[in-house]
This record gives C-alpha cells, sequence and structure tokens, in this order.
C-alpha cells in the first residue's frame, strides 16, 4: 500500500511540474487546438454515419428494408417531404443520438459476424430485431416520430374517422404512443404469428 501511495505521489509531482522545454502557454494553446481538431473530426464523423448513404452501404440494409422503404409515403409522397433511415432510427437531440450510436456499436458485431448477411437469416431475426426497434421506440415515446408528427399541429378534421379517434384518444389518454398502432408503417412486418391482437 505504502508504495502505491508513493508511487501516486511521485507521479502526481511530475504532472505539478512545469515543462522543462516549452512554456505553459504553449502546451494549453496546443491542448486547446488538438481538442478542436478531435472535436471537429468526432463530429464529422458522426454526421457521415447519419446519412442515409451510409445506412445503406451495407447490402444487409440496402437489399432488405431500404427496398420496402421504397414503396411507403415516407419515401414518396405528394408534398416531397422525405425521411431518411436517420430521420427514424437516430434521435435528434445530441446526448440521445450519442445513446443511440453507441447502442448500435453493438449492431457492428452482427455485420462482423454475418449474422443477417443473407435474405434467409435476415428473414430468421426479422421479429427480433422489430421488436428490439419498437421497444426503443415505445422506450421513448416514439421520440423520432414526433420529430415530424406533432399531435398538437394535426388537423382531425382532415383525418378518416378512425385516425381522428384514434388520435384524439391517444392524445388524451396520454399513454399511447406512436409504435403502439403504426408498427410497419415504413417496412412491412415480420411474422406477427402468436402475437396477440395480429
Amino acid at each position: 500500500m505504502k508504495a502505491l501511495l508513493a508511487l501516486l505521489k511521485d507521479y502526481w509531482g511530475v504532472l505539478r511540474r512545469p515543462s522543462v522545454h516549452y512554456s505553459l502557454g504553449f502546451l494549453t494553446l496546443v491542448g486547446f487546438i488538438s481538442g478542436i481538431i478531435f472535436w471537429g473530426g468526432f463530429n464529422t464523423a458522426l454526421e457521415v454515419t447519419n446519412t442515409e448513404e451510409f445506412c445503406t452501404s451495407c447490402h444487409e440494409m440496402r437489399d432488405n428494408v431500404f427496398v420496402e422503404l421504397k414503396d411507403t409515403i415516407h419515401y414518396s409522397n405528394r408534398s416531397g417531404v422525405r425521411a431518411t433511415c436517420p430521420d427514424c432510427h437516430v434521435p435528434h437531440k445530441w446526448t440521445d443520438k450519442i445513446a443511440r450510436k453507441m447502442q448500435a456499436s453493438k449492431e457492428v458485431w452482427g455485420k462482423i459476424f454475418g449474422t443477417i448477411n443473407t435474405r434467409e437469416k435476415f428473414l430468421a431475426h426479422r421479429r427480433e430485431l422489430a421488436e428490439h426497434e419498437w421497444k426503443r421506440l415505445k422506450a421513448n415515446d416514439s421520440l423520432e416520430c414526433r420529430n415530424c408528427h406533432n399531435f398538437d399541429y394535426m388537423d382531425f378534421t382532415k383525418q378518416g374517422k378512425r385516425a381522428t379517434q384514434m388520435h384524439s384518444t391517444a392524445l388524451a389518454s396520454g399513454e399511447a404512443t406512436c409504435i403502439d398502432c403504426h408498427k410497419g408503417i415504413a417496412h412491412k412486418l415480420p411474422d406477427m404469428s402468436g402475437v396477440p391482437g395480429w
């Protein structure tokens, strides 16, 4: 224990001692510039991984779920507003985005080990993958949906009778979230046999 304390004391002494060759101001300036370069590089890499081009660069996404997205109103519609992969699968707030990116880093293992590298493997894991995403959206109150769709701006008079009833009920109760009713809105549903209500 005494040896460890002595080692820590010596180390602290080295850290406190001024540099022999460089001034404290120079070291501070170099540290500041290095921090800016690191931060800029980090944010640039974060934004590159937050594009549809990046998401569809692996064939698992391009050949499976992206193909399905092309047939939905989220991809092509009369207003020309289009949702991309990150719009629905990555939160917009920086802290939530970082948390989601850390969570998604585990998905890299699936890519490396070929968990879903064929259509057959993808279909075999599809329900599990969908349930993970539905659980995430349920937990964050469908945050990504609400970035574009907001109850406060919905005109119920322009919605169908069923949609008006469901949306006004969900709005009044505050218990439901978008993903509760809108599973399969942008991608085909997996095999839902055995799930109550399907």
